[in-house]
């Protein structure tokens, strides 16, 4: 199996930034696409940033042009750039598999809280 640990996230005031960290471990890890994912209280969750195993990347319309996704292989690790943060940012992010069907277990999350 593979575990999933977010972190980096916190409380900013809108125009400010983060970077979260997402760390995967576990015999079953591999090199696959990975994505960044948030879902705000009553909402679905969402992708908004993905990553290929070529470091191709892709944003929802909502993050372009102020999130950045990257990674770091030898250390499974992949991370999310935000900037110019808006409220509407407002949720707990989450990192996965950018293509399904089949996900590993989601992790905990990390809150990210932008204030007005």
């Amino acid at each position: 199996q593979v575990q999933l640990v977010e972190s980096g996230g916190g409380l900013v005031q809108a125009g400010g930034s983060l970077r979260l960290s997402c760390a995967a471990s576990g015999s079953a890890v591999s090199f696959v696409a990975m994505g960044w994912y948030r879902q705000a209280p009553g909402k679905q969750r969402e992708l908004v940033a993905a990553i290929t195993t070529g470091g191709s990347t892709n944003y929802a319309d909502s993050v372009k042009g102020r999130f950045t996704i990257s990674r770091n292989n030898a250390r499974y690790t992949v991370y999310l750039q935000m900037n110019s943060l808006k409220p509407e940012d407002t949720a707990v992010y989450y990192c996965n598999r950018a293509v399904g069907p089949i996900f590993y277990s989601w992790g905990q999350g990390t809150q990210v809280t932008v204030s007005s």
